[in-house]
């Protein structure tokens, strides 16, 4: 008896980004063959080059793209891991 699974599929084929205030978190979107994925970064992964008091939503941009190929990587071995159609990304997933 033959069995297979099926691969994970895990893409970025969307580049797009928003900062949310309110939360301190990035929000990108992934994409599970044709299930969206969202994935969040929390403000704090992305302030290490900047002073929290004054960034403003694009300095945590413009730190995101900086670190976009960590953040995912990050993020396919977090959904790899829990597989899961919302996942929270926090310093934890970068050590």
């Amino acid at each position: 008896m033959l069995t297979t699974e099926a691969a994970m599929t895990l893409s970025f084929p969307n580049p797009a980004r928003s900062y949310d205030e309110s939360k301190r978190r990035v929000r990108f979107l992934g994409h599970d063959g044709m299930f969206e994925v969202r994935f969040f970064v929390a403000a704090e992964v992305l302030s290490s080059n900047l002073v929290e008091r004054t960034a403003v939503s694009d300095d945590y941009l413009a730190s995101f793209d900086a670190l976009r190929p960590k953040i995912l990587k990050a993020a396919q071995a977090a959904y790899k891991a829990k597989n899961a159609q919302s996942i929270m990304l926090d310093l934890e997933n970068f050590k």
